[in-house]
């Protein structure tokens, strides 16, 4: 199993990573990335310690941990700045906090995101035809998710995405280990939003896609 959005204790979630990753090895994944949340005030603190951590237990869990960050509530004209300096930090996979339903993100987050050239927009909620067609352009790809409240908007994403032509991925932003991968979960997300196990193959590849042309 593949899962590139994940939260640690570094942000709001609860475990630390050396616990999340055991966790996740334990539950048969074969890749996770830690993507906790940042803005201005945190990214020079949580970057080089998820670097750092990821560097050590892979080689000791034999799983692929990926360190990132998840961008979140930055204002939308400073989100391209935002990226540039996440990636000379260390951060391998950028995640931008879209515009969910759930939440009042700032307007125009989505848009910024995908024109700054972030790897992954998680739950961007009620996204336009605009925006799909842009993170089309600039290879951005769209998250399916497992988490209650972000995962409402899941259908309608999923059909833009493919009337458009954008790529979809399966993430669980997890927060609690409860929140991690199953194969109960997977069903279960795939008929609420209208996908098909060969969707489900496809967002696969997207993912492993994603971790191919990864910035070192």
């Amino acid at each position: 199993m593949i899962d590139l959005h994940t939260h640690t204790f570094f942000s709001d979630g609860v475990l630390i990573p050396s616990e999340l990753v055991y966790r996740a090895k334990v539950k048969g994944y074969d890749v996770i990335a830690i993507t906790d949340h940042g803005d201005f005030s945190n990214f020079d603190f949580v970057i080089p310690r998820i670097k750092r951590i990821s560097d050590e237990l892979k080689l000791e869990y034999d799983i692929t941990i990926i360190p990132g960050i998840e961008i979140t509530y930055v204002p939308p004209k400073l989100i391209a700045k935002a990226v540039k300096y996440c990636r000379r930090l260390g951060a391998s996979l950028i995640v931008a906090h879209g515009e969910t339903s759930a939440e009042t993100v700032p307007p125009g987050t989505n848009t910024e995101s995908i024109l700054a050239g972030v790897d992954i927009l998680a739950h961007p909620g009620h996204i336009s035809q605009k925006e799909v067609e842009l993170a089309r352009k600039n290879n951005v790809y769209l998250e399916i998710t497992t988490r209650a409240g972000h995962s409402k908007a899941n259908k309608h994403v999923a059909e833009m995405a493919k009337k458009y032509g954008a790529k979809i991925i399966l993430n669980t932003d997890t927060h609690m280990p409860d929140d991690l991968l199953t194969t109960e979960k997977v069903k279960k997300v795939l008929e609420m939003s209208g996908l098909s196990d060969k969707d489900y193959k496809v967002m696969k590849q997207n993912s492993f896609e994603i971790i191919k042309n990864l910035k070192d």
